[in-house]
């Protein structure tokens, strides 16, 4: 198991809000050869330098976000798509019974994440000049 970083350390005790989930999730992470850091002030997952998963916290739930997540295969259809993110997926959490439910598929999924970022893939991206100006904007 990798070890734990004490600037996520540091980071983690500050929020008590869903300090048990991201515990727990975290716990998952580390259990992959991955190596943790605290980037945009959330524990950041990497492999060779690459971010591969996220930590991150809302006001009505927490997530692990998948930076590659559009190219996993989703075979439980529990990834969601935030905000207007084109290649980011997250796995949404409100309690820790929910976690620890989903471990082997959370594992699954972290596993098959890496597989994408040791492959080299990338998302395709759509380009903002493809977007279509509805007729009433025209």
């Amino acid at each position: 198991m990798p070890p734990r970083n004490p600037k996520v350390d540091a980071l983690l005790s500050q929020h008590s809000k869903w300090f048990d989930e991201f515990d727990a999730l975290r716990t998952i992470a580390l259990s992959f050869p991955l190596t943790e850091e605290r980037k945009w002030y959330q524990p950041c997952y990497t492999l060779n330098g690459k971010n591969v998963i996220l930590i991150h916290g809302f006001k009505d739930y927490c997530a692990l976000l998948f930076f590659k997540g559009a190219l996993l295969k989703d075979t439980q259809k529990i990834l969601a798509t935030p905000g207007s993110l084109q290649s980011g997926r997250q796995l949404r959490f409100t309690c820790v019974k929910d976690i620890v439910r989903l471990k082997l598929t959370i594992k699954a999924y972290i596993a098959e994440a890496i597989e994408i970022e040791k492959s080299g893939k990338k998302v395709k991206l759509k380009s903002t000049s493809d977007y279509e100006i509805p007729a009433e904007f025209k």
